[in-house]
């Protein structure tokens, strides 16, 4: 089972575009939690076009059940799965005001995602920016890799170092430094992977091709063209999910020394 966030530390990288992208790409039944704190609900307003969703529970009502004690029993009954997939959504709130009464469950919440691993299902987080209001940070530190997104931009990069040594020492304080890394969307306009590895000084697990007639379908619902399978993006996330398979094997094997360490 793994748990996956991904978040960002300035401006519109794709967090959102690149966790449905990867969810959808994604070998096993996944869950795609949305726990952006803005309240912009991605997901429902673009990739499923505004429609009615299945069901009205959000992150939110879990909030309702951890104070009554059920929310590992209600966590499954809050999802719905997305059209002709295996991904399963929790939706996130409806505005940013929701996010103050959600403290509290986010530690909680973390626990009872990992348990899915029971149910054969890994979990992949949309954790919205850094430094919001509300910010889900158990979620991060709790996920066993998280991502930060990142365009490859000056711009892009210089927003994320400036966040990148905050998120690596909550990540070094508890032993689990490998459990970090960047994504990044659009190599090459102008900046390497390799770049940004060295900007942000964390090493980078995965990236994305920049498409954005492709990208559209995820973010707006637009129709697929009819070289969508085939295109770059499309390409690029089933190598990204090779390549977090094997960001995730070293975390886990990092966390085990770490985790052994603390034993003697």
């Amino acid at each position: 089972m793994a748990l996956i966030a991904l978040t960002s530390a300035n401006g519109s990288p794709g967090v959102t575009t690149s966790a449905l992208g990867l969810a959808l790409a994604w070998p096993r039944p996944v869950v795609l939690v949305d726990a952006d704190p803005t309240g912009s609900r991605a997901i429902p307003a673009g990739y499923l076009r505004g429609g009615e969703l299945p069901t009205t529970r959000t992150v939110v009502d879990l909030a309702v059940s951890l104070r009554a004690g059920t929310l590992v029993d209600d966590l499954p009954r809050s999802v719905f799965t997305l059209p002709d997939s295996r991904v399963q959504v929790l939706a996130g709130p409806l505005n940013h005001l929701q996010a103050h009464v959600l403290g509290a469950l986010w530690e909680p919440l973390a626990a009872a995602l990992k348990a899915l691993e029971r149910n054969g299902q890994d979990v992949i987080i949309d954790v919205g920016r850094l430094g919001l209001d509300g910010a889900p940070t158990p979620l991060l530190t709790s996920a066993d890799l998280t991502l930060l997104v990142t365009r490859s931009s000056l711009p892009a990069l210089v927003g994320a170092s400036s966040w990148a040594p905050t998120v690596r020492e909550w990540f070094e304080r508890s032993g689990a430094g490998a459990s970090l890394a960047a994504l990044v969307v659009g190599p090459g306009r102008p900046y390497s992977e390799r770049d940004a590895a060295k900007v942000l000084g964390i090493p980078v697990a995965a990236s994305l091709a920049w498409d954005s007639e492709s990208a559209s379908v995820y973010s707006e619902g637009a129709t697929p063209g009819r070289k969508f399978q085939t295109g770059a993006l499309t390409k690029s996330l089933r190598a990204a999910v090779q390549g977090l398979g094997s960001t995730l094997a070293t975390a886990r094997a990092d966390l085990g020394l770490a985790v052994e360490g603390s034993w003697s």
